[in-house]
This record gives C-alpha cells, sequence and structure tokens, in this order.
C-alpha cells in the first residue's frame, strides 16, 4: 500500500466523498508538495478540515496521517528534481529560523538512526570489514564526502582500502573490476539513488564480496543488493542531502574498527607521530 499511493487513491475514488476527493487530486496532480505538508496545511489547500485529511488518511487504511504522509515522500523522494526540491524546501521553511530547523531535523534523524539500525548488521559488517583482503568503499556524488573520510581512516587502520568515488558507471566498473569473495564492498547511497552504486554492489555481491550498504531502506536500489545494511535516516532539505546521520554510522565502524585493532595500531601511530612531527604535518600550539 504504502509504495504505491497513487494507485491506492485512484483505485478507490469511486467511493471518495466531495473533500475526500479535492484531497486525492491534489495529491494526485501535487504529490510532490502535499508529501511535505501538514494535516492542516493541506486541509487549508483544498479547501476542507483538518480532521477530513486525518480521517481521510485513516480511511484509506492507514493508522493516522503521519503514516500516510511517511508513504508520500517515500514515494516522491527519488522523484523529485533539483527544481522542485528547492520549491518543497522553501514551501516547508516559510518564516522559520532556518538554523534552529535544520539542527532539529537532524537531531530527529540521529534519533531515529538510533532506533532502527541493526546492531547485528554493524557486528557483521566490522568482523566483514576486518577480515577482508581488501576494502572498497563506494560512494558517488554527494555520497563521495562518506566515502573518502571512511577511506581516509581505514587507510591509517588497514593495508588494502580503494576509494571509489568515480560517478560513471563505466568508471565505477573499471576500479572494482577486480572484486572476488575475499573482499568487503562497503556502498552509500540515498535519493537520489545513484545507478552505478546499486549496479556496482550488485556486480560486487555477485563476485561474492561482502557487501554493505549504507543507505535509508532495505528496499531502496542498493539495500536489495548487500548482504549487510546499516540503516540510516536521510533528509531533503533543498538542493542538500542532510548526511548527518550517515555520517554518525560512519564514525561508529571506524570506532568499532579501531578498538578491535588496539593493539597493532599502537606501534602504526607511534611510527604515524614522528613522521608527523618530523614534517609538520600539523600545527603546534602555542602556550600564550
Amino acid at each position: 500500500m504504502q509504495n504505491d499511493i497513487l494507485s491506492l487513491l485512484q483505485e478507490n475514488a469511486y467511493r471518495f466523498s466531495k473533500g475526500q476527493r479535492a484531497i486525492a487530486n491534489y495529491i494526485i496532480s501535487s504529490y510532490d508538495k502535499a508529501a511535505f505538508m501538514t494535516a492542516s496545511r493541506l486541509g487549508t489547500a483544498v479547501g476542507v478540515s483538518e480532521s477530513t485529511v486525518v480521517r481521510f488518511a485513516m480511511e484509506l487504511g492507514f493508522n493516522g496521517y503521519p503514516a500516510m504522509q511517511k508513504a508520500m515522500q517515500e514515494m516522491v523522494m527519488n522523484r523529485l528534481t533539483a527544481s522542485q526540491r528547492i520549491e518543497v524546501a522553501n514551501d516547508r521553511i516559510g518564516n522559520q529560523d532556518v538554523l534552529s530547523m535544520v539542527i532539529q531535523a537532524d537531531i530527529e534523524k540521529l534519533r531515529q538512526t538510533a532506533e532502527m539500525v541493526s546492531r547485528q548488521d554493524f557486528m557483521a559488517a566490522v568482523d566483514a570489514i576486518l577480515n577482508a583482503r581488501r576494502v572498497y568503499i563506494l560512494g558517488v556524488r554527494s555520497t563521495a564526502p562518506l566515502a573518502n573520510f571512511l577511506g581516509y581512516y581505514l587507510r591509517q587502520m588497514l593495508d588494502s582500502v580503494h576509494v571509489v568515488t568515480t560517478s560513471g558507471t563505466s568508471a565505477v566498473f573499471e576500479q572494482i573490476i577486480g572484486v572476488d569473495e575475499q573482499d568487503a564492498v562497503i556502498a552509500f547511497s540515498f535519493p537520489r539513488y545513484s545507478t552505478s552504486t546499486a549496479q556496482g554492489a550488485q556486480y560486487c555481491r555477485g563476485k561474492g564480496a561482502k557487501v554493505i550498504g549504507i543507505t535509508d531502506s532495505i528496499t531502496s536500489p542498493l539495500g536489495r543488493n548487500c548482504e549487510h545494511v546499516l540503516l540510516a535516516k536521510s533528509d531533503m532539505i533543498s538542493l542538500v542531502d542532510s548526511l548527518t546521520a550517515p555520517m554518525s554510522i560512519v564514525n561508529a565502524l571506524i570506532v568499532a574498527i579501531a578498538a578491535r585493532c588496539e593493539r597493532s595500531l599502537e606501534k602504526k601511530f607511534e611510527e604515524l607521530e614522528k613522521v608527523w612531527e618530523k614534517y609538520n604535518v600539523y600545527e603546534k600550539q602555542v602556550e600564550l
């Protein structure tokens, strides 16, 4: 039901009242806007009361308006163009304090992620990474910073880490062509989902590699092609995809791997500190 709300509206149109028909028609014609409206704002837009909108959602089989809104948002998230994103974001923000709104939204995404991510899959992902001969990290377009950040730290702890951030599908395959069952692949994908990431993950899974997906749904194009899925909530804020929660998952992976490698890393970082000191890699703190 939740994956095909437009079909649900069309199939039940014959039994809608006049007010319900107005709601349905508005959603069908302007679902990109309706998905991010409160029940009150949707009611105002079509000329019905907030309670009519809530009852409409429940008659469709949802347990309330938030559930119907979530279904609409999941449907449209991967369909919005850049210009539609800006329009929807401006409508959502209105006269609110942008800084507070964005921070509060990120806090909520972190809370939801903490509740939904599987601890079992998380620990299995850590094991897969530590046991791999090579680790490939795949993140293109807006997720490239996540891949680069994870790669920066894993290279300090593991011997063979390859970061793939090229957007073109053919270029991605050129960099993962040698993957096999001894390797682990960590891939990132959030709406609007990258085709090359999903295809790359599918290829690696077919070659026997342990594929770990960090995405927003087990049914996302990436989630369907992974052995382990670490769910992280993402949100659309104008042109920007909020990646605060996925970054928190990345931080947790780094901390968990470092804890497991503590003894072997001690000597390595002692040597690194000498190199950093000798070549002035970091600014020295000046005492006043």
